[in-house]
């Protein structure tokens, strides 16, 4: 009896533990599964457990007190940090190496398109290299720009993104090729994938628009945005920088951001030399001949401009702004580099609208000057209050003209006026030939503006000519669903 009642310990023991083991294997077996069906859902593109989006790389939200409201009740409630993204596995064709070209924009739209190519090709893409080469001569990386570990950790869900490739490729020259312009994924598919899978790296020496507007799989459009709107972060130097500018902006009301586009470089590209010197059109032409991937030469600027294809001068725009009725004491932040002409050719903009204010008025020399030599960091500034403004006008539609107006629409349909050039040199030309009142011309640039402020729509598509239709990152639609619910909460609540 003393043995028997000796062993129980001992059998409660052995039940214990046994016990113990088949809870730790239910738990292992529950992660492993939820682990298995999460990396289906991303193969499959089947939808997912809702996790709270990561903010826009988009500082100054005109909602900034409900959301630090939120951030602190979440702090008090001691609620956890929205879930990391599951790493997706898959087995990699190759290695994908993408060598950017152009301005800020124009290589953050081609690095949203690329992650996209990466994704749908199941490659792994190395952290993208900059342009150094155009006339802007930047020498900034992608981490003297993007936050490089938001990047690559916020997609670890759709693509593998590394730093640099394996030390086993060091001695091994990629293929270098520059894909077809405005291909469809099916391009991707059936023309690069197997170039990848023989040489297993490829380079793509220019990444411009290099993706199709239009016709992609739903998918990898709202991909695109993804990777536009909450992967590419700019570093915490130039958000903070930016975000300071913005508070700064808004202490007095609201304020006005004009994209004047009338630098040394667009002049000299487009031939727009409309208002200009002999002495300055010989300047201009001269720095075009200079660069040989500027293709066109020969260009007649007067021809152009009433096509429509020239910047607002900065006397063309004045008059526009004042004809949409802006009063004079509205608060102008111009983003733009150095005006051709310097301060005569802002004489007119100033005296009708003298609260104008530049990145320089905002920011210290020290703040400034770590940025001043580099163009690209510059830009990324302009971006930040650009995105964040009240009102965007650009004066012409560059590359940052239509990326920012996207992001404004995502952000939910924020105010852009699209100028119509062509009808504008028109009735500008009228107006100084005194054909026109200045009452006249006042209605009619406002008659012609109604349907331009960046109201829902969808994209022009015109088949076979990719150049002369809606720019994808202009209107994205696919992803502004939510948008388009917040505007119309925000009109019934107006209303």
């Amino acid at each position: 009896m003393a043995k028997q009642k000796a062993s129980l310990p001992v059998i409660r023991r052995r039940v214990g533990v046994a016990g113990l083991l088949r809870w730790a294997v239910r738990v292992a077996s529950s992660i492993l599964l939820w682990t298995a069906l999460l990396q289906l859902s991303t193969f499959f593109g089947l939808p997912r457990l809702p996790l709270r989006a990561a903010r826009p790389s988009c500082p100054g939200n005109r909602n900034g007190s409900a959301t630090a409201s939120a951030v602190a009740s979440d702090e008090v409630l001691g609620l956890a940090p929205p879930a990391p993204p599951i790493r997706r596995l898959y087995r990699s064709n190759g290695y994908l190496l993408i060598s950017c070209n152009g301005g800020l924009n124009q290589m953050r739209a081609a690095i949203c398109d690329m992650v996209t190519v990466a994704r749908y090709l199941n490659l792994t893409m190395v952290v993208p290299e900059l342009d150094k080469q155009s006339f802007w001569a930047d020498p900034s990386d992608f981490g003297d720009i993007f936050d490089v570990d938001h990047f690559i950790y916020s997609l670890r869900d759709e693509v593998k993104i590394i730093r640099e490739l394996p030390r086993k490729f060091s001695g091994k020259i990629p293929l270098s090729m520059q894909p077809v312009s405005w291909s469809s994924e099916k391009y991707y598919l059936r023309q690069i994938l197997p170039l990848v899978q023989k040489h297993k790296v490829i380079r793509f020496s220019r990444t411009d628009s290099r993706l199709a507007n239009n016709g992609l799989p739903l998918r990898l459009q709202k991909l695109r945005c993804r990777v536009n709107y909450n992967a590419l972060r700019f570093t915490p130097s130039i958000e903070a920088l930016g975000n300071k500018m913005i508070l700064s902006l808004r202490k007095t009301g609201s304020f006005v951001v004009l994209h004047l586009r009338y630098e040394m470089d667009m002049l000299a590209f487009s031939g727009c030399t409309h208002g200009c010197s002999d002495q300055e059109t010989a300047e201009l032409t001269r720095m075009r001949y200079a660069y040989p991937w500027w293709k066109e030469k020969e260009i007649d600027s007067e021809k152009k401009r009433l096509e429509g294809l020239c910047p607002l001068t900065p006397g063309e725009t004045t008059l526009v702004l004042k004809a949409l009725g802006f009063p004079r004491d509205t608060r102008i932040y111009i983003a733009s580099g150095e005006i051709y002409g310097g301060e005569k050719r802002l004489a007119a903009l100033k005296t009708e609208f003298p609260n104008i204010v530049r990145k320089e008025m905002l920011l210290s020399d020290d703040e400034l000057r770590l940025f001043k030599k580099h163009s690209t960091q510059m830009a990324a500034l302009d971006y930040l209050v650009s995105v964040a403004s009240d009102v965007f006008i650009p004066s012409n539609d560059g590359n940052m003209a239509k990326v920012v107006e996207g992001h404004r629409r995502f952000m939910g349909f924020h105010r852009t006026i699209q100028l119509d050039r062509k009808k504008l040199v028109e009735l500008i030309d009228l107006f100084e030939d005194q054909e026109l009142s200045w009452d006249e011309f006042c209605i009619a640039v406002k008659e012609i503006h109604e349907g331009r402020m960046s109201q829902p729509t969808r994209r022009k598509v015109i088949a076979g000519q990719p150049k002369e239709e809606d720019y994808f990152y202009a209107n994205p639609y696919e992803c502004l669903g939510p948008a388009t619910k917040r505007r119309e909460k925000l009109k019934h609540t107006e209303t």
